[in-house]
């Protein structure tokens, strides 16, 4: 399928703007370990659109929009009742509260909207790809699809919201009672941002579905947190990680001639594996690595160690032999041979016959492991 329509890229901008506009509070909603209670919100929204079609008796009210924002922050604010009870925790009471909600949603809808064209469906899984289709005109000009004006005007919202209160949400994130006692209004700001996301995910939901709505509020910041350890950084990684990986999955999905949706969640998906995998802070490499460095430099500093304890004593002949070393650590003994040659080429030791001997950086080492000093200027133990 040709990647030169204009419907190809209109697609791709409708998913972009989307996950962009997911992403920005999404970064905030992963640090508050809320990130399930997206994918309860973006399930629940049918409940208050099915209310506010009983109310309005029109689908293209925008009502519809608020009742389901409502609804989500019904659920915040249930999901929180039920947890400060202390008789469970908060993932169980998002277990508790979502299926009740959105089964009632679906009772609703099955009951009263029969003979409404409500493709529940579409509610259920979304269809991006039909986003072109609902277009926004004014006059004889055509301004583009209705979904992309909309997300765009919401990403906008996001960043405002985010750039004017970045202090008071970065401060409530991460200390509450700190904010507290500084006069932030912690609960304030946290239903305000809820609100926030609430408004998100009604808009995205109507765009891309609730399945890309989870994807695009957890997976993006999910993939930055683990390429950077600065919150500003993270949102804006975020952002662009979503946007980047909604184009190619719209791509790829052209290309195989299968669901969008679908699609573009398991490029996310990959795209968080790779960082999980590869990331240069903490990609699962680089933790290997780490793991593997701080296991070297715990048997180097143990054999320093074991040469200071036994410096200047009638045993030194003995216990810092270098062909004997092994019995005395109960180590095998090519690893005692491999860690010899390490702390000889560290400068910690060196060979005098057959005797290992401290030199005075391995000293210095030995007894800052011991607490007796610290080391040397430019000396250190990895």
């Amino acid at each position: 399928m040709s990647f030169l329509t204009a419907g190809f890229w209109e697609v791709c901008a409708v998913l972009a703007v989307t996950a962009a506009a997911c992403a920005v509070p999404g970064s905030f909603v992963v640090l508050r370990r809320m990130a399930l209670l997206t994918d309860a919100i973006g399930h629940v929204l049918l409940l208050g659109i099915v209310l506010a079609f009983l109310v309005t008796h029109d689908l293209q009210s925008p009502l519809l929009i608020l009742g389901a924002a409502g609804i989500g922050l019904v659920t915040v604010g249930l999901v929180e009742t039920v947890s400060r009870s202390r008789l469970v925790k908060e993932d169980a009471a998002i277990g508790l509260v979502f299926p009740a909600l959105f089964a009632l949603g679906v009772i609703l809808a099955t009951l009263y909207t029969r003979n409404v064209h409500l493709d529940v469906d579409r509610v259920l899984l979304g269809s991006p790809e039909l986003a072109p289709l609902n277009r926004m005109t004014v006059g004889d000009y055509d301004l583009g699809p209705f979904s992309l004006l909309v997300m765009a005007g919401v990403l906008v919202l996001d960043i405002a919201f985010v750039v004017l209160l970045f202090k008071e949400l970065k401060l409530s994130t991460f200390d509450v009672g700190l904010a507290a006692a500084l006069g932030f209004f912690p609960a304030v700001i946290h239903y305000a941002f809820m609100g926030l996301v609430s408004l998100t995910a009604v808009t995205a939901f109507d765009a891309v579905g609730p399945v890309l709505v989870v994807a695009f509020f957890v997976v993006p910041p999910a993939t930055a947190y683990l390429l950077t350890d600065r919150l500003g950084v993270m949102v804006v990684f975020g952002a662009a990680i979503g946007a980047a990986g909604a184009i190619i999955g719209t791509a790829a999905a052209y290309q195989l001639g299968v669901t969008i949706s679908g699609t573009v969640a398991v490029v996310m998906g990959l795209i968080f594996s790779s960082a999980l995998i590869a990331s240069p802070r903490h990609g699962l490499i680089t933790e290997a690595v780490r793991r593997f460095r701080h296991r070297r430099d715990f048997f180097d500093t143990m054999l320093a160690i074991h040469l200071l304890h036994h410096e200047g004593t009638m045993a030194e002949e003995a216990e810092n032999r270098v062909d004997t070393l092994h019995v005395h650590l109960n180590w095998p003994q090519e690893k005692a041979r491999a860690v010899v040659g390490r702390v000889v080429h560290r400068g910690w030791a060196m060979k005098r016959g057959e005797m290992l001997v401290l030199t005075p950086a391995g000293r210095s080492v030995a007894r800052w492991a011991i607490g007796a000093e610290s080391p040397a200027v430019g000396e250190s133990v990895s």
